[in-house]
């Protein structure tokens, strides 16, 4: 299989998470071997989305430097990461990408807008070749050596409404569609007031995030899937393993994670070179090529 990018640029306009303001966003083409590049056009300064570029993991991981910064770019990674594709350049003028409906569906609409181009060269891989786990408290992430590619997630809250969730993902772009991109985003209500008062999640709504009372969920339409929680942080972690910089060929599997335990785990596997193996993508399982086709 050979590199992709997107056929067109493309130009959307959403609503930023935090500062509750317009940002205008593009996606366009780039040439092979160059990965994801996110340019802030307001400040005309690029940064390379890989795990070196990465300064907060807090409430979103950011990847920025000395000059600046692009906050909450898990959801739309994830999006680039669901259809595969390698390089891609994104436009934003502010320091965060828009929140859009709260998950990655908009983003996929982008990318079925703009269409996928192939490049001249292979597609590559990363081969997970051991065990590699990271820990805190009773919390984890990890991946191991497959055939495939599985994300394996538990979520487990202290409330009435969430509870403990898990869900299965077998990864493939057309089930990356059906089940994962349209599971939103979710925060408690008594957090979104706290916020708001430090003057964050001012663009937060009832359109863009499911919000969790004491009772339950205040949006009226209610989930969108049964499990919609589980399968969002599961959206989370496919943004966060493309920072990885390669087709992640292993298994993930998780237990109450987040982005900082992604982050943690993502500079554990290329702290050993035994941990893994770059290899073209042709020379890896037919049923995970498959996947991308």
């Amino acid at each position: 299989m050979k590199q992709t990018t997107i056929a067109k640029k493309v130009h959307s306009t959403g609503i930023g998470l935090h500062k509750g303001e317009p940002i205008n966003l593009s996606l366009e083409p780039l040439g092979a071997d160059s990965g994801i590049i996110i340019y802030r056009s307001d400040l005309n300064i690029s940064f390379k989305a890989d795990i070196n570029s990465v300064v907060n993991t807090q409430m979103a991981t950011v990847i920025g430097s000395e000059r600046g910064y692009v906050s909450t770019i898990e959801h739309l990674l994830s999006a680039i990461n669901g259809y595969g594709i390698d390089n891609i350049r994104i436009v934003v003028d502010s320091n965060e990408i828009p929140v859009m409906d709260g998950s990655a569906i908009s983003f996929c609409m982008m990318l079925d807008e703009a269409g996928i181009s192939y490049l001249e060269a292979d597609k590559k891989a990363l081969v997970v070749k051991k065990v590699v786990e990271v820990k805190k408290d009773n919390k984890f992430v990890r991946v191991e050596p497959s055939n495939g590619v599985v994300f394996d997630y538990t979520i487990d809250f202290n409330s009435p409404v969430i509870g403990k969730e898990s869900f299965v993902f077998k990864f493939s772009k057309q089930s990356y569609i059906k089940e994962i991109a349209r599971a939103r985003t979710f925060g408690f209500l008594k957090d979104v007031q706290y916020l708001r008062s430090k003057g964050l999640a001012l663009g937060g709504s009832l359109e863009n995030a499911i919000v969790i009372g004491d009772d339950g969920i205040l949006n009226p339409e209610g989930l969108r899937y049964e499990n919609e929680f589980v399968r969002h942080k599961i959206l989370d972690a496919i943004g966060d393993m493309a920072l990885i910089g390669y087709q992640l060929f292993g298994n993930y599997i998780s237990y109450a994670g987040s982005h900082e335990l992604n982050h943690l785990l993502t500079k554990e596997i290329f702290s050993n070179s035994l941990n893994y193996e770059i290899v073209s993508l042709k020379d890896v399982a037919l049923e995970y090529q498959k996947a991308f086709a």
